[in-house]
């Protein structure tokens, strides 16, 4: 059962919260400060080192690594929610949905580090309409609506961070460009000429060789209540901010479960690493072009962390629609699902329909009065608006 985290201002007894940017609790009611005491040495070594990731796949990870937890699955986007103490009900922070916690416990592997929110609500917001007021073509009202419209939610999101040392064999080939000349005959103002033109050829030549590259941290989300597209663009993440895990930072957030297994998150992380090795073997081959005809990677020293990243969520209905926002809580960065207006682009399209028109009647004057049925100095009246 997960412990109840509740941080009482030691001067009036309201609930305390985490102050971003700053390693402190504030009480909101009377202001009272209270700092978060610093980890010591071996407790940032043992939640800032690596796990074993063999070990961890085969669920044989230490006692201390895992712990029991009251979560429940959101039924409208499918985050996982956890509970804490004894609260059994609550919204979800992705898409402000109610959701009541299930029977008994589940067993998951602990967060070991995360990284505190930088940034506080009013300056999330901010960056997001910023971001808002720069895309073309959004509703003003979208625009309006989110300046003034419901609180955003801060919320820790689960990641998986993964290290490997890689060595890869290949074969493939190098392709060194070459130029043959060649007289073709060409038609200029009717007439037929014979010109003489260079056409690139390659010239393929075996190879083989062995690239190798060390791979430390490579970020992986952990969750899929957010589409992926959205939660990658929140990067990069300055992991050297990381700390160890503590609930003081999570006071007046939340924290969400991870819903991407280790084991899938592995897969993805070995996706994205094989992608920079390619890079690595086509450099490694050089000339004009390359072909990878086969490659095999040895993994070693593989291992992993869970960590908290801090994002602001927003979600807003208009119009019938619901669109959904982050805000890196450390960087400022905004990814969301774009809105668009019907007439911005309609009134759009008329201004260039109008430039063009004018463009047409200053190049052929003649012209364009016989494509419009005019006479004389004669205009179209959406011209002369």
């Amino acid at each position: 059962m997960a412990e109840e985290h509740r941080y009482p201002c030691e001067q009036c007894g309201a609930d305390l919260r985490f102050q971003p940017g700053a390693s402190q609790l504030v009480c909101d009611h009377c202001g009272h400060v209270q700092a978060i005491p610093e980890a010591g040495r071996r407790q940032v070594e043992r939640a800032l080192g690596e796990l074993d990731l063999a070990r961890a796949l085969k669920d044989d990870l230490p006692p201390d690594a895992m712990e029991e937890v009251r979560s429940t699955t959101c039924p409208s986007c499918g985050a996982v929610v956890e509970f804490s103490g004894a609260s059994h009900a609550t919204e979800c922070p992705f898409c402000a949905t109610p959701v009541v916690v299930d029977t008994g416990t589940h067993r998951h592997i602990k967060p070991q580090a995360l990284i505190p929110f930088a940034l506080d609500e009013r300056e999330a917001r901010s960056a997001m309409t910023k971001w808002l007021g720069s895309l073309w073509f959004a509703p003003n009202g979208l625009l309006e609506y989110a300046r003034k419209g419901r609180a955003m939610t801060g919320v820790y999101v689960p990641h998986w961070t993964f290290d490997a040392d890689t060595a890869t064999r290949y074969r493939g080939q190098r392709g060194d460009a070459y130029y043959e000349s060649r007289t073709v005959t060409v038609t200029v103002n009717g007439k037929a000429e014979r010109r003489t033109e260079q056409v690139r050829k390659i010239r393929w030549t075996p190879v083989t060789g062995k690239v190798s590259r060390r791979f430390d941290d490579m970020v992986v989300m952990a969750s899929t209540s957010v589409p992926a597209r959205l939660g990658d663009g929140l990067t990069p993440w300055d992991l050297s901010a990381l700390v160890p895990y503590s609930p003081d930072y999570l006071s007046g957030f939340h924290a969400e479960g991870y819903t991407v297994t280790l084991a899938r998150g592995h897969a993805e992380a070995r996706e994205r690493m094989g992608r920079i090795i390619a890079g690595d073997i086509r450099n490694d081959i050089g000339g004009d072009e390359q072909r990878i005809d086969g490659a095999e990677t040895n993994w070693r020293d593989e291992t992993f962390k869970h960590v908290l990243l801090p994002v602001w969520t927003a979600a807003y209905k208009y119009n019938g629609r619901s669109f959904r926002f982050l805000v890196n809580g450390q960087t400022g960065e905004v990814q969301g699902e774009r809105p668009w207006s019907v007439w911005k682009i309609l009134f759009a399209a008329l201004v260039v329909a109008i430039f063009l028109g004018a463009l047409a009647y200053a190049n052929d004057p003649e012209a364009f009065h016989d494509a419009f049925g005019l006479s004389g100095n004669e205009l179209p009246e959406w011209l002369t608006d």
